[in-house]
């Protein structure tokens, strides 16, 4: 069941009791933290001026961030891989994609999706998955990891929102993973609580075939809204740690229930 609820600056997407995005009347303006990470990734690629990104994403829910690119990079060629038709479809009509836009939804799974894309086509690859508020196991898996990074051009990015608990016990092992799939320079960005293990949240994991801009990301970092940092320390960590595949998969932990979620 999907439903829409609506606040001062637009509305935010709920799918089986779980808040899925939100669809901010500006699409410049991005509620959620983590979207706000995201974004900030994407802002380092060929930002002077800012170009067009060819960006393949990876659940698609409100289509926040297309609605995002779309808005500072108009033009920019974007495939989201949604298998929900049905969630795809009550999002466009509650809230339209603007006009001239190039996002092209496919109603299909991150797996079969991503195995249909041509190598070296997407600027960034964007992994934003969540069913019943918890990340599927098939998306972060060797199998699936290392066809996505494939994906990517050079100096491409792979960028994954995960939610984790004190410890990050499960960031670290999808961490390992996209390492062994081809994508050896990785950080972790999340508010400084989450990192420091104060409580469970979203973070984000960066990673690439080449050296990531750290410096100037955690520049950009600087001006969230809620004190964020970026860390390369725990992601460095995991050289011994098992590898995610089908033979020994592992789903995050679930997201907290949507009475105690805070939608800002």
């Amino acid at each position: 069941m999907v439903d829409f609820i609506r606040d001062p600056h637009g509305v935010t997407v709920f799918a089986d009791g779980h808040p899925q995005s939100h669809i901010a009347d500006d699409p410049g303006f991005l509620v959620f933290e983590y979207m706000q990470h995201l974004a900030a990734v994407l802002d380092l690629l060929r930002p002077s001026p800012p170009a067009r990104l060819a960006v393949t994403h990876v659940g698609g829910a409100g289509l926040t961030l297309p609605r995002y690119v779309e808005h500072v990079r108009p033009g920019s060629p974007q495939i989201v891989l949604e298998p929900d038709a049905a969630l795809t479809e009550a999002v466009r009509a509650a809230a339209p994609l603007p006009r001239g836009h190039r996002i092209r939804v496919r109603a299909t799974t991150g797996e079969d999706g991503v195995s249909a894309l041509r190598p070296g086509t997407a600027d960034a690859l964007v992994l934003d998955a969540f069913t019943a508020g918890t990340v599927p196991a098939e998306v972060t898996m060797l199998e699936f990891l290392t066809p996505a990074a494939s994906v990517l051009r050079p100096g491409g990015v792979f960028a994954a929102n995960l939610y984790d608990e004190p410890g990050l016990r499960y960031v670290t092992r999808v961490s390992a993973t996209v390492g062994a799939a081809g994508l050896p320079h990785r950080a972790v960005v999340a508010t400084h609580d989450v990192l420091k293990g104060r409580r469970g949240g979203n973070l984000v994991l960066v990673a690439s075939a080449e050296e990531l801009d750290v410096a100037e990301l955690t520049r950009r970092l600087r001006r969230a809204p809620i004190p964020t940092g970026l860390r390369t320390d725990i992601v460095r960590r995991p050289s011994g740690a098992a590898l995610l595949t089908r033979d020994d998969p592992m789903p995050s932990p679930t997201a907290p229930d949507p009475g105690r979620w805070r939608v800002r």
